[in-house]
């Protein structure tokens, strides 16, 4: 894992270099402007769009438009909600959250813009399988323009496909996966890893063979149930702490804008080791583009499915998806964690002294170089408030203390994590198995503090508890589980659309087989370890679809803005009518487009 790890980190390095992050940023605010502000027109006549008043029985496509919302929905509200949100803030800080308000901002113009693209290019020669995507755009678009570029087109949209698969397993499904076994596994410690894969594999399985209006109809019913869910559960915990919301969104803002607009760094306090405006940037940007999915191309493939005849409409409709996801949710997990205090959580335990620093030794005693760990491995008592919140330790809990090393630029300073993991030990007593700080030069414990190593959602489970005591198993548990499983079945229709176009309908059962085996490969113990390799997976993911997608977008998008224009034009010279809305509950389970 350690080779992979260190592939990983050099492959993300490039997809995600700062002049990568600027240039998404760029192309949001130009379809922005180029749109005239398209965000107004997704709040407003998206939502009647949703609700319903256009939905048509002989329009082209297999779902309504909230049905094809929802699905996308599934796929972007999910466990980066819960768990990719808390990575951010306790890496990058608060100010990486104002960071993800801007990119779910533009992401709107971004969404809307390519989900245009691919309902102007949709084969739906099959109606109860319609395909469309950034691959035909590619593969129509070019071929629109020149018959001689129609080679090039499929090649194009080979590439995308190959980086949708990639997507698809990492992060639509490997990241989610872990993260419910993760967050399962600090809540139930009876339940093992291996059996959460299990289940997923199991009830993802009978969602997926039925297809995109088996998909449509679950997620149809699940998105609605599990976001209100989370966010009533989320919403208590910040009524309890109100008074304290106004300084925690000045410090969102002063954090995430750079010096010389008045910005400030936040220092180390706790177990946060401190952030630049850089990390800030680069942590708001990375989780909010996993989130929202804006410019991955990967939306458009759900919403190429809705019954309609006017490609923009449903463009308008997938503007709301980064609303929902990044400027509500994301905002909501984002502010329980900052108000609760878990992202600079102080000690679950401390040493009586502080211990020095020593040279890790290997199986036969011997010293090893440049590798350096506390002098003992005995584990204190935790204290009694922290007792309260999250019990007492157990065999395999993961712990962190806080060296001072080397200067790293990401953060500014010189504090780094060095991890451990609870054993147990003789008698009554546990020890603690370190994992040794690599440095050629010899670091120091900045104190007697024991930190607990939250990942992901179970960071998010300790808010919660840190609010409410308890109230983390439930709502977290329970939301990651229902996140997880919608987004795991929205991802695995964007990998059998990338897979019949690359090989025909019949590799779609074999890729369905391989992709449930990833979740029980992904829930195996020991094969991520840390938020750092989670993060290194998914990000991989996300970095390949971007850079195939948003050139796609910048080719194509003149054409998708006369339509939205033209489309603009006739909505408000009233040639559209629309009839009257249809029952709630009809449209949720898509019976008046039947």
């Amino acid at each position: 894992m350690d080779a992979l790890n260190s592939f990983l980190d050099a492959v993300n390095t490039v997809l995600w270099h700062d002049a990568v992050l600027y240039t998404v940023l760029s192309v949001g605010v130009l379809f922005t402007l180029w749109s005239g502000f398209s965000q107004y027109r997704a709040l407003t006549h998206g939502v009647a769009v949703i609700r319903g008043r256009y939905d048509r029985k002989d329009d082209p496509g297999a779902i309504n438009h909230f049905q094809a919302l929802s699905t996308a929905l599934s796929g972007t509200v999910g466990l980066g909600n819960i768990a990719g949100v808390a990575v951010a803030v306790s890496l990058g800080g608060p100010g990486a959250v104002f960071w993800m308000w801007v990119v779910g901002a533009v992401g709107m113009a971004l969404k809307l813009t390519e989900v245009t693209q691919s309902m102007l290019y949709r084969d739906t020669s099959d109606p109860d399988n319609p395909r469309g995507g950034p691959m035909y755009v590619c593969k129509r678009g070019f071929a629109a323009i020149s018959p001689g570029l129609a080679p090039l087109g499929w090649l194009l949209g080979a590439i995308f496909c190959v980086t949708v698969i990639i997507s698809t397993i990492t992060g639509g499904n490997m990241f989610q996966a872990w993260n419910v076994a993760a967050i399962t596994q600090t809540y139930i410690p009876a339940m093992p890893p291996i059996l959460v894969g299990i289940i997923l594999t199991l009830v993802v399985g009978a969602v997926i063979i039925g297809g995109i209006k088996r998909i449509g109809s679950v997620t149809g019913r699940l998105v609605p149930f599990m976001c209100g869910l989370y966010m009533l559960g989320a919403i208590t915990v910040l009524i309890l702490e109100i008074h304290n919301i106004p300084a925690m969104l000045r410090l969102i803002v002063m954090s995430g804008l750079p010096g010389f607009l008045g910005g400030e760094s936040v220092n180390p306090e706790g177990a946060f080791l401190g952030g630049t405006f850089g990390y800030a940037f680069l942590w708001g940007m990375k989780r909010a583009l996993f989130s929202n999915e804006a410019g991955q191309g990967s939306a458009p493939i759900a919403h190429s499915a809705a019954k309609t005849d006017e490609p923009v409409r449903e463009g308008v409709v997938a503007g709301l998806e980064p609303f929902i996801d990044t400027l509500v949710v994301c905002t909501i997990t984002a502010l329980v964690v900052i108000s609760s205090g878990a992202w600079n959580r102080g000690p679950a335990a401390e040493f009586a002294e502080t211990p020095g620093i020593v040279q890790a030794r290997d199986a036969d005693g011997q010293p090893i170089a440049g590798e350096w760990v506390p002098a003992t491995t005995l584990l204190p008592k935790k204290s009694d408030e922290e007792i309260a919140v999250s019990e007492m330790w157990r065999e395999g809990d993961s712990l962190f203390v806080i060296v001072n090393g080397d200067l790293d630029d990401n953060t500014g300073r010189s504090l780094h994590r060095l991890f451990g993991t609870v054993v147990a030990g003789d008698g009554d007593g546990m020890l603690i198995s370190w994992s040794p700080y690599d440095s050629p030069n010899k670091p120091t414990l900045e104190g007697p503090g024991i930190h607990l190593d939250l990942k992901g959602s179970s960071l998010t489970g300790y808010a919660f508890d840190r609010a409410i005591p308890g109230m983390g198993m439930w709502v977290v548990t329970l939301a990651s589980w229902l996140f997880a499983i919608s987004t795991i079945i929205s991802w695995s229709y964007y990998g059998e659309q990338a897979t019949d176009f690359l090989f025909g309908r019949w590799a779609v059962v074999p890729y369905k087989l391989v992709y449930c085996l990833a979740i029980l490969i992904s829930t195996v113990p020991g094969l991520i370890a840390t938020d750092a390799e989670l993060d290194g997976l998914t990000a991989l993911g996300t970095g390949v679809m971007l850079w195939a997608n948003i050139p796609i977008m910048l080719i194509f998008g003149p054409i998708a803005m006369r339509s939205y224009h033209d489309y603009m034009r006739r909505l408000k010279s009233g040639e559209m009518k629309g009839h009257d809305f249809p029952n709630v509950t009809d449209v949720i389970e898509g019976r008046d487009i039947k």
